[in-house]
């Protein structure tokens, strides 16, 4: 079985990191958090010859779902969320894009549970539930490729902000200790701001966790 690799775009107006997961060899891409701007990630990935064949959130706030509709029109590709996420996914006031001016809603085609693993395109990962961030934040983990997907929930040196509608820091510092430190140290932690790091990383030197 060919290795899994994982490309980045960074766009928007807050510098949104969007991934894309694809098994090499392959012309199939799961995409994580499509920030913005759903016609040129679609256009740029075919150039590559690349197609979208599943789209996954890690939670709902604006700048991580302006791109969704969009890029889900022009792939087909179907759009997966949390289910504790459904309050932001189809409010644009708790989701903050109606506060920043330009209001958007989505309605997942599907909602997945804590736990639950999905597989698009042969390529197969887990959803783990980290409320704190959204009370619907989640992480992607990829085990056969030691990497984890991890939105806004877990930074370098950092986590995310919890004072927009549903955040909890004493949540977020519950997700990431409880269930991101448990995932092997080497895990690689791809989130979705700034530079990537390692779970062994960021249980010696994470301030908040």
């Amino acid at each position: 079985m060919a290795d899994l690799k994982i490309g980045r775009m960074v766009i928007g107006s807050v510098q949104t990191n969007c991934y894309f997961v694809y098994r090499e060899g392959s012309g199939d891409v799961i995409f994580f958090d499509p920030a913005d701007k759903g016609d040129y990630i679609y256009e740029t990935l075919k150039e590559k010859g690349l197609q979208v064949s599943g789209i996954l959130l890690t939670h709902a706030h604006f700048d991580h779902i302006w791109g969704c509709d969009r890029l889900r029109k022009l792939s087909g590709a179907p759009l997966y969320a949390c289910e504790a996420e459904k309050p932001l996914c189809e409010s644009a006031e708790t989701n903050v894009s109606a506060q920043v001016g330009r209001p958007c809603t989505v309605i997942p085609d599907r909602y997945l549970r804590d736990g639950e693993e999905i597989t698009i395109a042969d390529m197969t990962c887990r959803l783990i539930a980290t409320p704190g961030h959204t009370v619907g934040s989640c992480c992607y983990y990829f085990e056969e490729a030691g990497f984890l997907i991890a939105g806004d929930t877990l930074f370098a040196e950092s986590v995310g902000r919890t004072d927009l509608a549903t955040g909890s820091m004493v949540d977020l510092v519950h997700s990431v200790r409880n269930k991101l430190f448990l995932l092997p140290d080497d895990t690689k932690v791809y989130p979705g701001h700034g530079d990537s790091t390692t779970i062994g990383h960021e249980k010696k030197y994470n301030p908040f966790c």
